[in-house]
């Protein structure tokens, strides 16, 4: 049976991002369709290599033509990606950089920053470009969690300014004030200098090209928060916390604050940290011990995205202390729920870009 490249660009408009819900045609992700006899080959341009559903859209893809077109064509999809931005043109900070995703908690202890250097590594496996600014002003643990806490970031000369070069390790680009700084010495700042050490992380750094750059935010709402959303345009925010009453508590005022008028943020979703412990020697085990599925009710309360439960597990720990993020233990059981976050994390972040304006900058005047 002979068919044509219309035929089947017609089957594959049967075919609807599951969520985006519109056809894949339509979306412009259907790219170079080429027929030889009985022989279909095309490329399907996802939002994101980290599409945690592309398997079911190839699939699709497949059984669309199987139906409509030929029973016995031979069909092969490649499954590659193009990150989407909303980012309006001119910014002039982190130009090259298409998503800014904030990681923030309402307070400390909650696993905030091992969360977000996780997210950065399980979203670098996918085949992204990511970066990772510590903006935990007052708390940097970047250093210590990629093992580069010796390391002094080297410069760049460029359009007549210089520039610091963002630390590479295992495939992310890193800053952190604690690079700047004796690690054995408090940083006693006020609000504007914590503040404009913040604003040159991110304007006095080449960092070139990224799908995604992670911040990981000081635990609270305050001065580093306003600071951001007055000078990035941040994608959307991940909101972490753990499922016990007092951590939830305080993971509602960062809603709030996020959801104040005149911020205005897009939050992504919500990260239930420490969701259950669970023994080494007793893998299959789950103990409730913080309480069961707060940061899930939670989700459901503000109609939020939950993003991910991730567990309370000695390894974390000990990945996190040792510079070797357990996301990169392919092995580790919570390797993958990592893996999940990041998927989710960037289905959201598709979502958003495709039905929500191109993000601002903040202005607050009072």
């Amino acid at each position: 049976m002979a068919f044509t490249k219309d035929d089947i660009i017609n089957a594959l408009r049967t075919v609807n991002d599951p969520d985006l819900h519109r056809d894949l045609v339509t979306l412009n992700m259907i790219e170079d369709v080429n027929i030889e006899g009985n022989k279909v080959t095309f490329k399907v341009v996802l939002t994101t290599p980290a599409c945690p559903l592309k398997d079911k859209i190839k699939q699709d893809c497949v059984n669309a033509i199987h139906q409509l077109v030929d029973p016995w064509s031979e069909v092969s999809v490649e499954m590659t990606s193009k990150v989407t931005t909303r980012r309006a043109e001119k910014q002039p900070l982190l130009q090259g950089v298409k998503n800014i995703i904030a990681v923030a908690s309402g307070k400390g202890g909650v696993g905030k920053s091992t969360v977000a250097a996780n997210l950065a590594v399980a979203l670098s496996r996918t085949g992204a470009k990511v970066g990772l600014i510590d903006a935990d002003i007052y708390g940097p643990s970047v250093p210590l969690m990629f093992n580069e806490v010796n390391t002094k970031p080297g410069g760049i000369e460029k359009d007549g300014k210089t520039l610091v070069v963002p630390i590479l390790k295992y495939g992310i680009k890193l800053l952190s004030i604690g690079f700047f700084v004796d690690p054995a010495k408090a940083l006693v700042w006020r609000g504007p200098m914590a503040s404009n050490a913040l604003t040159q992380l991110f304007s006095e750094a080449d960092w070139g090209e990224l799908d995604y750059m992670v911040i990981d935010m000081p635990p609270g709402t305050g001065d580093i928060h306003l600071t951001l959303v007055q000078q990035l345009p941040v994608t959307g925010v991940c909101i972490v916390t753990t499922p016990q009453e007092v951590a939830l508590a305080d993971a509602r005022k960062a809603i709030g604050m996020f959801n104040q008028e005149n911020i205005n943020v897009p939050i992504l979703g919500l990260i239930e940290n420490m969701a259950w412990f669970t023994p080494a020697e007793l893998p299959g085990n789950k103990y409730y011990i913080f309480g069961k599925d707060g940061g899930k009710k939670l989700a459901e309360e503000h109609n939020l995205p939950l993003l991910g439960q991730i567990p309370l597990v000695q390894g974390i720990c000990e990945s996190g202390d040792s510079g070797s993020p357990i996301a990169l233990d392919f092995s580790s059981p919570v390797s993958e729920s990592f893996r999940q976050l990041a998927e989710n994390t960037a289905q959201q972040v598709a979502i958003r870009n495709a039905t929500i304006e191109a993000t601002k900058i903040v202005e607050i005047t009072k």
